[in-house]
């Protein structure tokens, strides 16, 4: 890894009401590993800096990379980079950053994938590769949001979902659930955990606020995962 590089904005998606996927093109980009994430810096015209943390959104592809960005009421940086920023300007990427919370096709075993709001984000870099490798190996995607229209790649957890059982994915309203929904709003308990052949073999990727990861952790803890196969990331 060397230093701060340039890097494009090319294409701007809405994923939510503040939440957006940012695509840039960083010429000389060495590749990543699903799960890590990179620093962004803004410079200002007076020479102020600002530095902050994204999660890359999508497995390595050439130059391009893809982050996740929800704007925080009051922030200084999120809000300018999900709706301000235009398309064709630079801001400067270092990374990519992290070597623990990563997983690659070549990590064999049950795969579970426990989401938070915005802490979907790696984890989608994460089901993207699973989706693109040719393992069979059970994969679930445990997704927890407050409303039907606060979930990141809807369109695509739906086709994930229905491509001949390759993932089960499980959204889990906490405040409104959708018309017709069996389960009714609330916190994630025990019962939300799918059930692999062996819990003690899959791998756990949980990331969310701080409060959600502790609970979401104690829960496949009690479940009977195995503690040193949950990797935990957290944020807020």
């Amino acid at each position: 890894m060397r230093g701060w590089r340039r890097a494009r904005l090319t294409e701007r998606t809405k994923q939510t009401a503040t939440g957006r996927t940012l695509e840039f093109e960083v010429p000389e980009w060495p590749g990543h590993l699903p799960g890590q994430h990179v620093d962004v810096r803004l410079t200002a015209d007076n020479g102020y800096r600002a530095v902050r943390s994204y999660s890359l959104a999508a497995p390595a592809d050439a130059d391009r990379i893809e982050l996740g960005v929800q704007a925080a009421f009051g922030g200084e940086v999120s809000p300018y980079l999900a709706d301000d920023l235009p398309v064709g300007a630079e801001v400067e990427v270092k990374g990519p950053l992290g070597g623990w919370f990563v997983w690659t096709p070549s990590d064999r075993g049950p795969l579970l994938l426990v989401a938070g709001g915005s802490g979907v984000v790696p984890l989608m870099a994460m089901l993207r590769a699973r989706l693109a490798s040719a393992s069979d190996d059970p994969c679930a995607l445990l997704y927890s949001v407050r409303d039907p229209d606060e979930v990141w790649y809807a369109a695509e957890l739906r086709a994930a979902a229905g491509a001949d059982g390759a993932v089960d994915v499980r959204l889990l309203h906490t405040r409104t659930a959708p018309d017709g929904s069996e389960r009714p709003p609330g916190r994630m308990t025990e019962l939300d955990l799918p059930v692999p052949p062996s819990p003690a073999d899959a791998r756990c990727y949980v990331c969310g606020p701080t409060g959600f990861v502790e609970h979401a952790a104690a829960l496949l803890l009690a479940a009977g995962h195995a503690p040193d196969r949950i990797r935990t990331e957290r944020f807020g």
